[in-house]
C-alpha cells in the first residue's frame, strides 16, 4: 500500500482538502481509505450505550456491527499510541491511504496553509514535508506549492510522491 499525508494547523482546510482529493484519487481507479490523527481523546460512544458499558466493563476490543458499516474500538489505555505503520497494518488492503495528521511520522506530506490565519508554516527546509497546499503565493519556500483548490495537481503530485509502506 502507498502512503501520503496531510498536515496543518487547526483550522487551516486539511479536512476540506481531504474530501476532495479522495473522488480525485477515486477517479483514477484506486481504490483508497484514510487515518485521521485526533490529538484529544475522542469517542464513538456515549454513557448509556451497549457497546460503551461493555468498555466500561473492560473489554480490550468493542466491534460494532450493522447492516451498512462496522467499526472496531480498541482501547489502548495506559499504552503508547500504536505507530502508523501498526495502524495501516490494521486496515483492510487498498491501493492508497491519505493520512490527515501524524505530522512527526516521516511519510511525505503536503502542508495545508492559509497565511490569513496567522499561524507560522510548519514547513522547514529538508523537513518531510514536500509540499504546501495553499490559498496564497509563498515565494520563499522551496519546494512545490500548490493552489489550495487545485485537487488534481495535488492529488497527482501525492499520488507520484507516495511513500510504499506494505
Amino acid at each position: 500500500m502507498k502512503i501520503f499525508g496531510l498536515v496543518g494547523r487547526s483550522g487551516s482546510g486539511k479536512t476540506s482538502l481531504m474530501v476532495r482529493l479522495l473522488p480525485e484519487i477515486k477517479r483514477r481507479g484506486l481504490t483508497v481509505s484514510t487515518i485521521k490523527h485526533a490529538h484529544h481523546g475522542f469517542d464513538l460512544d456515549h454513557p448509556g450505550k451497549d457497546s460503551f458499558r461493555h468498555r466500561e466493563a473492560g473489554a480490550k476490543e468493542v466491534m460494532l456491527v450493522a447492516d451498512a458499516r462496522w467499526a472496531l474500538m480498541h482501547e489502548i489505555g495506559e499504552a503508547r499510541e500504536p505507530p502508523l505503520e501498526e495502524l495501516v497494518r490494521r486496515m483492510a488492503r487498498v491501493d492508497f491511504v491519505l493520512i490527515e495528521g501524524f505530522h512527526t511520522h516521516g511519510h511525505p506530506v503536503i502542508e495545508v496553509y492559509r497565511p490569513h490565519e496567522g499561524h507560522a508554516l510548519i514547513w522547514r527546509p529538508r523537513s518531510t514535508i514536500v509540499a504546501v497546499a495553499s490559498d496564497a503565493e509563498l515565494p520563499n519556500v522551496t519546494v512545490p506549492v500548490f493552489d489550495l483548490n487545485d485537487a488534481e495537481a495535488i492529488a497527482t503530485f501525492a499520488l507520484a510522491n507516495a511513500e510504499t509502506i506494505l
